[in-house]
């Protein structure tokens, strides 16, 4: 089921649930994700598993679906061989597969939203960057970067733009200016860590930036630990006076040189009424949040 209701308008009445990982469900499905386009790269070879993973989400009871577009850029698609017109398509085509899902997940009793994920200029890099920043370019050239395909998403019509895992200020004022104009929402999330931005700004200066921008409709932490999510979401709330968006990792911590995660897992849905008391409305999990605990976190937000 689709719906008419704005999101902007449902964060008014109460918390509206994330869903979990994209890459970590379709992982669990059997599918390679050690490509550099990740989980963007299905959109063009597999795109029936985008949408499987989908709505495996909306199934557990998830109310918005983040699309498969995080990493997928022009700049991205082009070293791989694909051309602008088709990196056009294949970025429309992952708000088409997530709406899909949203009318084709069954049990449906509740809206659902979409999401359209826009990734930090590190994640076309590949390189890990996206989780310092401060990439040695302007802002202007970050907007640059960014605006041609927010367009394209914009173009087809997802409910919210997900401007996602910003790791410094630069990027976020950068975006902050690309969204203007689009005529569609967004949301701004950092990722965090140590009550700062990856980069090391503090979150407070962060999350002022949106305070004043109209076209951000809620403002938070996504992709760090829930430890660091505590903190960050009063911070929030406070400087922004905006609805908080909140979707930790599952705790555990990824080791670059052994490529495997390690540790063990903080995230459980006990934590989220803590966030929802203290101002996050658009509730979920990062990387390594599967459904199970999607279902936990919806339950335990609507009290069954």
């Amino acid at each position: 089921m689709s719906t008419t209701e704005s999101l902007a308008a449902a964060l008014a009445d109460g918390p509206v649930v994330l869903d979990g990982g994209m890459s970590n469900q379709l992982a669990a499905a059997g599918h390679d994700l050690s490509d550099e386009l990740w989980s963007a790269r299905l959109l063009a070879d597999e795109p029936e598993a985008v949408t499987a993973a989908h709505r495996a989400y909306f199934e557990a009871g998830a109310d918005v679906a983040i699309t498969a577009s995080y990493q997928a850029t022009f700049e991205g698609f082009a070293r791989r061989g694909v051309g602008r017109e088709r990196a056009a398509e294949l970025l429309a085509l992952s708000v088409e597969r997530a709406r899909t899902a949203a009318g084709g997940a069954p049990g449906a009793r509740r809206p659902r939203w979409v999401a359209a994920s826009v990734g930090p200029y590190g994640a076309m890099l590949a390189d890990g960057s996206e989780y310092r920043g401060r990439y040695g370019l302007s802002v202007a050239e970050l907007e640059r970067f960014h605006r041609p395909r927010l367009e394209v998403l914009a173009s087809a019509a997802p409910d919210v733009l997900a401007l996602e895992t910003i790791p410094d200020t630069d990027e976020a004022e950068a975006l902050l200016r690309a969204v203007r104009g689009l005529g569609v929402p967004a949301w701004l999330s950092y990722s965090a860590a140590g009550g700062r931005t990856r980069a090391g700004q503090p979150l407070e200066d962060a999350f002022a930036l949106a305070a004043r921008a109209d076209e951000v409709i809620a403002v938070g932490v996504n992709c760090c630990t829930p430890q660091d999510a505590d903190h960050a979401v009063a911070v929030a709330a406070r400087v922004t006076g905006k609805p908080v968006v909140v979707y930790p990792n599952s705790g555990e911590r990824w080791d670059a040189r052994a490529r495997a995660w390690t540790g063990e897992p903080t995230f459980s849905a006990s934590r989220v009424t803590g966030w929802r008391d203290a101002g996050a409305r658009l509730i979920g999990g990062c990387c390594r949040v599967g459904p199970d605990t999607i279902t936990s976190i919806a339950r335990t937000l609507r009290g069954s």
